[in-house]
């Protein structure tokens, strides 16, 4: 079972029958994230396997994953905040434990997301397993 806040985005999905109000619910959450500072805006944070832009800064708060992301496009900002509430928080072991696609697929994101989009994603999700497996 995932997080609260994901379970609670979840939830929120599923009120929302029209996937246009889902893809407008996942933009406004990019809004809403707080801005990545420039300084991490580096080679280091960049992931790469994106058509857009994307950094995505791990740090771990003892045992807990913590990341910020940013994004130039506004539906893939957007998708690292849906990120951040299935991931942040967790530790390591969960991270590794956690299906992302089968998490992300209750969202009905696979369905709906472009095949550059699909592989930007994936490529997010494989950065931040890949600092939990390193942890």
């Amino acid at each position: 079972m995932a997080q609260a806040g994901f379970e609670q985005l979840v939830g929120d999905f599923e009120f929302l029958e029209d996937w246009e109000d889902r893809y407008r619910m996942v933009i406004e959450m990019g809004r809403d994230m707080a801005a990545l500072p420039e300084a991490l805006k580096v080679p280091a944070t960049k992931v790469e396997g994106c058509a857009s832009q994307v950094w995505l800064h791990v740090t771990w708060d003892g045992p807990r994953l913590r990341f910020q992301g940013e994004s130039d496009a506004m539906i893939v900002r957007g998708l690292i905040a849906v990120l951040h509430r299935l991931y942040d928080g967790l530790s390591a072991q969960e991270v590794l434990a956690t299906d992302a696609r089968a998490e992300l697929g209750r969202l009905g994101l696979t369905e709906h997301l472009s095949a550059q989009r699909s592989n930007g994603l994936r490529a997010m999700v494989e950065r931040i397993r890949a600092e939990a497996d390193a942890a």
